[in-house]
């Protein structure tokens, strides 16, 4: 038994952060040096824009020490670790309802939705997001919910694994899977130049998929973690009193480059890599995604949607190679894609570990 990833909705907010919070990091850098190197590294990241729950204000804003219209961010009086999850909770149901609506469906198939799976890593209340999907679509009060939490960027690949071992153990299952993922509520007033890189990355998203067994969208087919040895600290996500406290480390590319070209033979089942016409990689960032198209010797098409991606949205954690997958799934629902339609998808997280699929189009 076949499991088919049928439809995929994405949903942003609709306030444009990227120069806002890039003015915000050379702020809190208090060496020239480092904010020269800020600078040139902004130049160079490959991001154009991000989104926000936060509309933008400027550093310039109000009384000249708030980054943000309503003052969420303020030089000197960063929130704590509870009202960014006050935030969360306020502003994720309404994106993550966007994404659904993106799906399409008709009052009939919210009705026979059976599964619910949530994956998030940027906020947690309870009752949850869950739940509160559930009741505002309007899903059966019995339907079967889970959580898939705190696993980062790679959270895409377990919520789409586990929609799958549904469908093949229950073949009339319909599962619904959402993303949602307030990356700006974790920004960090810190004046060391590699906690405030990360500001040049991260932005808001959701993304929902329909997983059932019919037979049309991306089949998934197959998947792998790998686990890079030696690089647990390379990525770590812990909760602190100001938020949750991300360390990414420079270094993340260089592992990936170096762990990667070992593992592909066993995620791609033994096809070599110019077998594989799709390549949904999870846009970290361009370095990341530079490191992939090295493990893999690809030409720089193959990375076209990840990189197209990553540049009107930068990097929305869990919910961004679901936005890869839907620019792949849409070419292919319009015209078709190329040869085979065979795909590899894979995204990154702490561990260092990357969770892979093999996909492929379906009529």
């Amino acid at each position: 038994m076949a499991a088919f990833l049928n439809r995929i909705g994405t949903a942003v907010p609709p306030h444009d952060i990227h120069a806002t919070f890039m003015g915000m990091a050379g702020a809190l850098l208090p060496d020239p040096r480092a904010r020269r190197l800020f600078a040139r590294m902004a130049e160079r990241c490959g991001i154009e824009r991000r989104r926000s729950v936060f509309a933008p204000g400027g550093a310039g804003h109000g009384d000249g020490r708030a980054f943000d219209r309503d003052g969420f961010y303020r030089l000197g009086a960063f929130p704590g670790t509870a009202a960014r999850m006050r935030a969360f909770e306020e502003h994720a149901p309404a994106l993550a309802l966007e994404a659904v609506a993106g799906l399409n469906l008709d009052p009939g198939e919210r009705a026979g939705i059976t599964h619910l799976i949530v994956a998030t890593c940027t906020g947690f209340y309870a009752p949850g997001l869950d739940l509160q999907l559930a009741e505002r679509l309007g899903l059966d009060p019995g339907v079967e919910r889970t959580v898939v939490g705190f696993m980062g960027c790679y959270a895409a690949m377990n919520a789409l694994k586990l929609a799958r071992h549904i469908v093949r153990s229950e073949p009339a299952a319909r599962v619904l899977m959402v993303n949602a993922e307030l990356c700006t509520l974790h920004l960090r007033e810190s004046p060391d130049l590699e906690t405030v890189l990360s500001f040049l990355i991260f932005g808001d998203g959701a993304s929902a998929g329909l997983v059932t067994a019919e037979p049309h969208g991306i089949a998934l087919d197959r998947f792998r973690a790998v686990v890079i040895p030696g690089s647990a600290d390379l990525i770590t996500w812990r909760i602190g009193d100001g938020g949750f406290d991300m360390h990414l480390s420079g270094t993340v590319p260089a592992a990936l480059a170096g762990g990667l070209p070992g593992a592909l033979p066993d995620i791609l089942d033994g096809r070599g890599a110019d077998d594989v016409e799709l390549w949904a990689v999870h846009p970290g960032g361009r370095t990341i995604l530079d490191a992939v198209e090295q493990a893999a010797g690809l030409d720089g098409e193959r990375l076209a949607d990840s990189r197209a991606v990553l540049r009107e949205f930068g990097n929305m954690s869990s919910a961004t190679v679901m936005f890869v997958l839907k620019r792949m799934l849409d070419r292919f629902t319009a015209t078709g894609i190329g040869d085979n339609g065979l795909g590899c998808a894979m995204a990154f997280g702490p561990g260092l570990t990357a969770e892979t699929m093999t996909f492929r189009m379906a009529a």
